[in-house]
């Protein structure tokens, strides 16, 4: 296959299913929507990390040879990256003005981080014809990974969003435990996935959609709280 049309495909294959997930979650704050043109700079910003955490996670990979530590130290880079692109944009605007924000910009960032990642992934079963295998095989981590990264980015905003009318140190607080969750959810998701080869695949993301739907529970809870004057 000739190399533009590798790059289109792949750019289309990550892309699609990190948009559907965008439009998903974007209707959690239908009522009060974040500007379109801040949305797409945190987007783009969030794609452009993932060009900034390669070196560091291909550095990690020389280093370390604890696959364990390894996997644990991938998923607390990826999700400091990301919590880096919020901060670097979103928290510079007056924009983020009530508790249910917080998640729609933390999901924004990771999905455009993982729509870059997938489409990198995308590329080397393409380049060798296997476009069929890039989609359906490879553990289909491909598949997995652009739910993980909105889940577990939603998980920060959530407990940013639950402490809005809190004390500093109630808002530190849910930052650390935000991040930490994120982390180890990021980490209990590709350990899984690479011990067993992605043969438990489907009952890993099964746990993950179980996540999924508490994060709705959380975003409705936010909206709610949103409604209720400081």
């Amino acid at each position: 296959m000739h190399t533009g049309n590798v790059i289109l495909i792949a750019i289309f294959g990550g892309l699609v299913p990190a948009l559907f997930w965008l439009w998903f979650w974007l209707r959690e704050d239908r009522e009060h929507p974040e500007p379109k043109g801040l949305i797409f700079i945190t987007f783009l910003l969030g794609m452009a990390m993932v060009i900034f955490v390669l070196p560091f996670e291909q550095l990690a990979r020389a280093k370390i040879q604890d696959q364990q530590l390894l996997t644990i130290i991938w998923a607390a880079a990826e999700e400091l990256i990301k919590y880096f692109a919020v901060a670097l944009i979103a928290f510079k605007t007056s924009q983020i003005d009530e508790p249910v924000d917080f998640p729609i910009y933390f999901v924004t960032a990771a999905l455009g981080f993982a729509a870059l990642e997938n489409s990198l992934f995308l590329i080397n079963p393409l380049s060798l014809g296997d476009g069929t295998v890039g989609l359906l095989t490879g553990n289909l981590r491909f598949l997995g990974a652009t739910l993980l990264h909105a889940v577990s980015s939603s998980l920060v905003g959530i407990s940013l969003g639950l402490a809005f009318y809190g004390t500093w140190f109630q808002k530190k607080l849910g930052l650390f435990l935000g991040l930490l969750t994120a982390i180890v959810l990021h980490s209990l998701f590709n350990f899984f996935i690479i011990k067993n080869d992605g043969e438990n695949f489907f009952g890993v993301f099964g746990f993950l959609w179980i996540v999924t739907i508490i994060t709705m529970l959380l975003f409705e809870k936010l909206r709610r709280m949103s409604e209720i004057p400081a």
